[in-house]
């Protein structure tokens, strides 16, 4: 384990948070807990805690001596100041003289002494912060120390490798219990560097924040010699078909076995977002023997049971040209995991919690022999945090099957940290927007109607991917929204194809398609040129056909329906002037429209579009307003104001149509006018 401790770096640490208020032991604070949080082998995703114990002043110029501690909710790797909430010290302290203390008791007492109001919830290990003497401490659940701890004998293992430096906690959940024992170990090790939670993680303090950081440091590295010591063994791989199929294949119909239907009548689905994951770590983990065995023994720290669940959901290794088999033995093993979850709930709270409700049963991690795991999440962040902690599982597992047998907490640990409120807490209360976990993909996106598209469906909670002919444009506009830019030729299958399957690698599918991508030929009719009419239709229906194509396949995978959205022109109702090569592809791609809606209707597949018109930038260049407010004899002002509503139409309007459309689960078929009103281009 690297010490990336720095002198220069933490003086300008000191200088840098002296701006926001912070004194020199919560700036060092701040700094070394970033340097912890930043190394993913001793922290995940809002893991581990931080303290220091310093002086602040109130407003009338009192001295309080304060525990800073790391509030709930906040990432170590990202840490401010504001994240490491003052409490008064002097209350804490004195709590450690109860000999019993309920949870809601315990938050209540911080919060009530937290010097702002305001602040977030301090750590729920803020009493074991409190009740170590020392100024600086730090927490982390190191992979190598929890490979050390968890197996059988890993107790008496941990003893002797860390010996006086670091004496060992039993297991105890965490809270005031568990800062009760560590007090007590600590003041029988009174010379001791630090404490190792059994089965739980790892605890270092001194008198400065560099002292505890080292500590940390070379604890950790302690534990990796004498791993290294066991050498590394992999698991003995299973046997798999020859021919597997690729993770492309099977993410939409993985996707859509997790979707969970809110009201099948509606149309209304829960949806996922997938992240996976297959480096030679997760292969060998997937692809052992005993996958059954290791993988269902539970978290390799009780902290990651809120992310993970407490078992990941095993499923059969896919044969290439089988995916029907393999998507009924999916579907079957999905409907048993969600049994044995309702199992495992009535287990635990028949008696000792009769009024408790069960949290969703859907697994979080999909293990796959021969192709990886993939992590599920209402988003493709919280899909990604899965797939991290369950990598780090596969890590650590591994580490102790080298030289031993996994061994995670009994069930009812596992369970009571899952259901524990406080825990629960960490996740917040997040209200989901009404397309949180749907996928959308976006083609023509560099464009105005297109960037505006996808910020509208970003709004709404959608994962967004830009698709567009220039890719470097499609990635700067996605950055922006914090969704994928690739690069696409609709007219091309093979460049749709490769799009299509970067969509489903990224977030295991899509659900809504806006076929935005476009371009204006002009011309009379009777004079174009046929090579003219080619690339319009190439682009403006077959680029149509070609994408709406590739998502239907996936949408079919998923079994849970989806959206087609179609951007159609006035000009395939309303024909005008010299427009002919532009209006005839265009009046094509609104039959294609309806064709889509009548051909997958009973797959639940909605197929609309949107008719724009008189829009500035986007469906209407530049030029093409100049045409066609001379061919009316008006100017460019009046003409994009023109219309029965005397008001401009804008790309957002467009884009805004396009979202109404994909919430509509009943209509199909449909147009949906946006152009201010222009009765000759209203549809029937």
């Amino acid at each position: 384990m690297q010490n990336l401790w720095s002198d220069k770096d933490a003086r300008a640490a000191v200088k840098h948070y002296a701006k926001q208020g912070a004194n020199a032991d919560v700036a060092l604070r701040t700094y070394t807990t970033r340097l912890l949080g930043g190394e993913p082998r001793l922290v995940q995703h809002g893991g581990g805690n931080t303290s220091v114990k310093t002086t602040v002043t109130d407003r009338v110029g009192n001295k309080i001596d304060v525990l800073c501690v790391k509030g709930s909710g906040w990432d170590m790797a990202t840490i401010e100041p504001a994240g490491l909430p003052a409490v008064r010290l002097e209350v804490l302290l004195q709590l450690a003289g109860l000999d019993t203390l309920a949870d809601e008791d315990m938050v209540n007492i911080q919060r009530a002494n937290l010097i702002d109001s305001a602040a977030p919830t301090p750590s729920v290990e803020a009493l074991l912060h409190a009740f170590i003497p020392h100024k600086f401490i730090d927490h982390t659940h190191a992979n190598a120390v929890l490979a050390l701890c968890d197996r059988p004998g890993g107790l008496r293992l941990c003893r002797d490798v860390f010996g006086a430096r670091a004496p060992v906690v039993p297991y105890v959940m965490p809270g005031f219990a568990l800062a009760k024992n560590a007090k007590d170990v600590f003041e029988a090790n009174p010379d001791c560097e630090g404490l190792i939670l059994h089965k739980h993680g790892i605890f270092t303090f001194g008198r400065t924040a560099r002292e505890a950081y080292d500590r940390m440091i070379a604890l950790v590295s302690l534990a990796e010699r004498q791993l290294r010591k066991a050498g590394a063994k992999r698991p003995a791989p299973a046997r798999l078909p020859k021919d597997l199929a690729s993770a492309t294949e099977i993410a939409p119909i993985l996707r859509g076995l997790a979707a969970a239907p809110l009201d099948r009548d509606e149309g209304r689905w829960t949806h996922v977002v997938l992240d996976h994951r297959s480096g030679r770590n997760i292969l060998d983990y997937v692809n052992g023997r005993a996958l059954a065995r290791y993988s269902q023994q539970g978290p390799v720290t009780p902290d990651h049971v809120i992310r993970t669940k407490p078992r990941p959901l095993i499923l059969p290794a896919p044969e290439h040209g089988r995916l029907d088999d393999f998507t009924a033995a999916a579907r079957t093993a999905m409907d048993q995991y969600q049994a044995a979850y309702h199992a495992y709930f009535k287990r635990h709270t028949a008696q000792a919690h009769p009024k408790k409700k069960p949290l969703d049963p859907m697994p979080r991690v999909l293990l796959v022999p021969g192709v990886g795991l993939f992590g599920l999440g209402a988003t493709a962040k919280d899909a990604s945090i899965v797939a991290d902690i369950a990598e780090t599982c596969a890590s650590v597992v591994l580490d102790v099957e080298s030289g031993g047998r996994f061994e995670s907490l009994d069930e009812r640990d596992q369970f009571d940290m899952e259901y524990w409120s406080l825990e629960q807490a960490k996740l917040g209360k997040r209200v989901d927007k009404a397309l949180q976990g749907q996928v959308a993909v976006i083609t023509g996106a560099a464009g105005t109607i297109g960037a505006a598209t996808a910020a509208a469906f970003k709004r709404q909670g959608a994962e967004v991917v830009l698709l567009d002919l220039d890719g470097d444009a499609a990635r700067a506009a996605a950055k922006k929204l914090g969704g994928l830019g690739l690069p696409c030729d609709v007219t091309q299958k093979k460049s749709v194809a490769a799009a299509f399957d970067a969509v489903v690698a990224a977030y295991g599918g899509l659900d809504i398609l806006v076929s935005n991508a476009g371009a204006a030929w002009t011309g009379r009719i009777g004079e174009v040129g046929d090579d003219i009419l080619r690339k319009s239709f190439e682009l403006n229906f077959f680029g149509a056909q070609n994408v709406a194509q590739a998502a239907v396949r996936i949408m079919r995978a998923q079994c849970n329906g989806g959206t087609l959205l179609f951007n159609v022109s006035k000009q395939a109702v309303n024909p005008g002037p010299n427009f002919g090569p532009y209006g005839l592809p265009k009046a094509a791609a609104l039959a294609l429209m309806r064709q889509y809606a009548v051909d997958y209707g009973a797959d639940g597949i909605t197929s609309n579009a949107v008719n724009a018109d008189r829009i500035r930038s986007g469906l209407l260049t530049g030029d093409m307003v100049k045409l066609r407010s001379k061919a009316r004899g008006v100017s460019e002002r009046d003409y994009m104001a023109g219309n029965l509503l005397g008001r401009e139409v804008r790309a957002d309007d467009v884009a805004d149509a396009f979202v109404s459309l994909a919430l509509a689960r009943k209509t199909t078929g449909a147009v949906l006018t946006v152009d201010g009103g222009n009765i000759a281009a209203a549809m029937r």
